[in-house]
């Protein structure tokens, strides 16, 4: 399989895996990523840091100074001081943040009635549901189709609910406790009912929400809403970001005109042992009545986070998008660059993220990171694993072409594929050897035999090949040719030809006496030596090529081994190999020299000068 159809095939399953994972972020089941977005969202919320919320909603807490002053829970008749206290001081609304579902003292309950009907007012209800994460249907443009189902209602009592507009409570946490969402409507059997922070608003605007797909309208204030017409929260701090005074000044008369007129006014419990808290990413203990309000203030002000269906349309094709870049580029540069532009784009479109959820818009975080880290990873791992297997694969062919071809040879041609490409004409200097009588010997020895004896000696003419810095460019029967002077030209190319023609013969006449039986079957050996001007190329077609050299320096070489063999000698050299060989050269210095001897030879018309070499040893 090449690399571009792998690459395509990673690209179709890393486009796929990315657009199943969208298709659940838009349909809202996905659990896992859920839990991921969460963190990574309360970590968005840290980098960005507190904000000052908009002046329209105030808290009157029932503290711990009013709880010891007044007890606690306050009784209904002190609750109703309290709300007529505050709407003496002419709030836009007024929401109570208590369950009133059960009857307490007459003369409380009808102090209580008459105060909540001096002015707009909210009272509280709860919802149960049947399970904690409801699934919705797929209900096109129909906007209640994702609205969860309530199980049971807890209801104020009627004349509460007759004096006061009622709001559902309900806050939609994630694992850890986190206020995420708020349901802003519940739906029974039979009714729709608004939610506490929706209910308020709507009395302090005016105004009745209007439902849509993906959003709540309040008069012409729209309102995006994710799945099932939930606002999401984000909040402006800890504790007291929201403007926050105790009930107990309040029921002393003490409470400041100015943090309350004008504003929509939230009564709820803070009071220590309350258990209406909840972990935020500012605050571990966020009383509840705050969370309320701050999803009050997002309503009335329209500055809550937009995370609606087009932000996850916009997730769904990020979800696509970033696992094909990731893997292009690790397609495209399998390298330190590539992998810097990776993480590059990665950051690129983490402040892009975090930009926009500092300017309101909540944008996932985990889906895309789920979408292209295991496609990125496991392609790069598959390219890691592939690109061993390719490095094994070229290290065998390479060992393979060096045990073929000239160490040098080899590493040159690794180095320039293009190396005689074109025939070169250059000065170099050969040797051949043979060795005489082993071709009778082969027909009695058997072809394993055979293998095993010219095994042993081409590895000895390869070891002084290595040694000297020669090129075998071929082993032709029992011998070979070796040239100096690929793959480029030496000043002293002769010299070690020269050197190694007399270390082949030391050598070779050492493993002759070392193989019984070849001396009474007269086996030997001869070699020429010859240097000048060759063509070297490479030689065949397509696959099959060997780099080779041609030309009369060549055959004059060749020739030389029969002018060995004519006169008795193990070597047999050209006066010009001696000559560019320098009066130091181991020629000397090991051996004794004869001639030079006017020489004719097999199929050239013209004589040359020759020098026969004999060892000191013989």
């Amino acid at each position: 399989m090449n690399h571009r159809l792998q690459t395509v095939i990673a690209l179709l399953l890393a486009g796929f895996w990315g657009a199943a994972l969208g298709y659940a972020n838009l349909k809202g089941g996905s659990g896992l990523l859920d839990r991921m977005e969460a963190s990574l969202a309360d970590i968005r919320s840290v980098v960005i840091g507190a904000t000052t919320p908009p002046p329209v909603v105030s808290i009157v807490a029932i503290d711990d100074r009013t709880a010891a002053a007044h007890g606690y829970p306050l009784d209904r008749a002190t609750l109703a001081r309290l709300v007529g206290a505050i709407t003496a001081l002419k709030p836009k609304a007024l929401a109570l943040d208590i369950l009133l579902v059960d009857p307490g003292p007459e003369e409380g309950d009808a102090a209580l009635t008459a105060a909540l009907a001096e002015g707009p007012s909210v009272i509280a209800a709860a919802a149960t549901f049947a399970r904690s994460r409801q699934e919705v249907a797929d209900g096109a443009n129909d906007p209640l189709a994702a609205i969860p189902e309530a199980n049971q209602l807890l209801l104020p009592l009627a004349r509460f609910a007759e004096a006061a507009a009622v709001g559902i409570v309900n806050v939609a946490t994630d694992q850890t406790g986190t206020p995420r969402f708020i349901p802003l409507i519940s739906r029974g059997t039979d009714r729709l009912d608004p939610a506490f922070p929706l209910r308020a608003a709507s009395v302090a605007l005016g105004v009745d929400p209007t439902i849509e797909r993906d959003a709540i309208m309040l008069g012409a204030l729209r309102i995006p809403t994710d799945i099932g017409q939930r606002l999401p929260v984000t909040f402006y701090g800890g504790r007291g970001s929201i403007a926050t005074s105790s009930a107990a000044d309040a029921l002393d008369g003490k409470l400041s005109a100015d943090a309350v007129a004008g504003r929509i006014v939230v009564i709820g419990s803070t009071v220590t042992g309350g258990g209406d808290v909840f972990p935020t990413p500012f605050d571990p203990v966020m009383p509840g009545v705050e969370v309320m309000s701050t999803a009050i203030t997002h309503l009335v002000t329209g500055d809550g986070m937009v995370r609606d269906h087009r932000m996850r349309l916009i997730d769904a094709a990020t979800a696509i998008g970033l696992p094909l870049v990731f893997v292009s580029l690790i397609a495209w540069r399998r390298s330190a660059a590539g992998y810097i532009i990776i993480v590059l784009t990665l950051i690129v479109w983490a402040l892009l993220n975090l930009s926009a959820f500092a300017h309101g818009y909540w944008l996932s975080a985990a889906l895309p990171i789920a979408a292209a880290l295991p496609p990125a990873l496991i392609f790069g791992a598959a390219e890691l694993w592939l690109d061993r297997g390719r490095a094994r694969h070229f290290a065998e062919q390479s060992a393979l072409l060096q045990r073929i071809e000239a160490p040098g040879l080899g590493e040159w041609l690794a180095r320039d594929p293009n190396f005689l490409a074109k025939p070169v004409r250059q000065n170099a200097a050969v040797i051949f050897i043979d060795l005489s009588g082993f071709t009778g010997l082969s027909e009695k020895l058997g072809p394993v035999k055979v293998s095993q004896v010219l095994s042993g000696f081409f590895e000895l003419i390869d070891e002084e090949a290595r040694a000297h810095g020669g090129a075998i460019t071929s082993f032709m029967g029992d011998g070979a040719m070796i040239l100096f002077g690929l793959p480029e030209p030496a000043d002293d190319d002769a010299a070690r030809a020269a050197a190694c023609a007399v270390s082949l013969c030391e050598r070779t006449r050492a493993w002759l006496q070392a193989h019984a039986g070849f001396a009474e079957k007269k086996i030997g050996f001869k070699v020429g030596a010859h240097c000048g001007p060759i063509v070297a190329s490479r030689l065949g077609t397509g696959d099959r090529q060997q780099i080779t050299a041609a030309g009369d320096t060549i055959n004059v070489g060749s020739r030389l081994m029969e002018v060995a063999a004519l006169h008795g000698v193990e070597l047999a050299l050209s006066a010009e190999i001696v000559r560019s060989a320098g009066p130091d050269s181991a020629l000397l210095q090991a051996g004794r020299m004869e001639g030079p001897l006017e020489t004719a030879l097999r199929g050239r018309a013209s004589h040359i000068d020759t020098w026969l070499w004999r060892s000191r040893t013989l």
